[in-house]
């Protein structure tokens, strides 16, 4: 959710979905949740919930969603002198919300970053995480598709994005019932970016590690 849609949400848009966060927990799949400060703004009692839930772990996706490169997606773009500001109010928006533990990760909007970005993040105190599996669902109605593209994409030790906003991602929640099923049946199992990066230094057990992770702002692809 970026910062400039509060008027979208005050006339009915929707940029939260419970019910994706919901089917995980039916399935107890762990997942990392990248969360924008300006949607745990909006709606505070879910960012509360999500945070305090120990299947769930809360990182940082930015305050505003706003880029941190030019020509992102059609994205805003944050100054380079507010870029470390724009995380901190996220974590403080976090807390504010009752979040206490988020990780130290952070999620850029669009995807896009550059050398200067990563030197603002260090001194922010966060560390970047990517992905290697769209999954898709940005604007997707098509279920089985971001399905097939999620199952056709992971490997040992993916991270998969998809995204939580009912507006712009309203197929996620029934796509997640036929991916989770199937990588189980394939020997996957699913763990936080904490964990991932925990097992990429040796820590890991038998069964492969993979990271399913879900974010709440709204609406362009990442």
């Amino acid at each position: 959710m970026t910062a400039d849609q509060g008027a979208r949400a005050e006339a009915g848009e929707h940029f939260d979905n419970p019910r994706p966060i919901a089917t995980l927990r039916e399935f107890k799949v762990p997942a990392t949740v990248f969360m924008a400060g300006r949607w745990a703004d909006e709606y505070p009692r879910e960012a509360g919930d999500i945070g305090q839930d120990r299947l769930f772990e809360i990182a940082n996706h930015s305050y505003s969603h706003y880029a941190f490169t030019k020509d992102c997606y059609g994205l805003p773009t944050v100054p380079e002198d507010g870029m470390r500001a724009d995380v901190e109010r996220a974590c403080a928006a976090f807390r504010k919300a009752g979040v206490r533990d988020a990780v130290p990760y952070f999620r850029f909007p669009g995807g896009c970053y550059d050398q200067r970005s990563l030197r603002r993040l260090s001194a922010a105190g966060v560390t970047a995480v990517q992905w290697d599996v769209v999954g898709g669902d940005a604007f997707a109605t098509d279920a089985d598709a971001v399905a097939r593209q999620v199952l056709d994409g992971v490997r040992s030790g993916s991270v998969v994005v998809t995204h939580c906003t009912r507006s712009a991602a309203p197929a996620t929640e029934r796509a997640l019932r036929t991916i989770v099923p199937e990588l189980r049946h394939r020997g996957f199992r699913f763990v936080k970016v904490s964990e991932l990066i925990g097992a990429a230094g040796g820590r890991h057990g038998a069964s492969e590690p993979l990271t399913s992770s879900s974010h709440s702002p709204a609406g362009h692809r990442s």
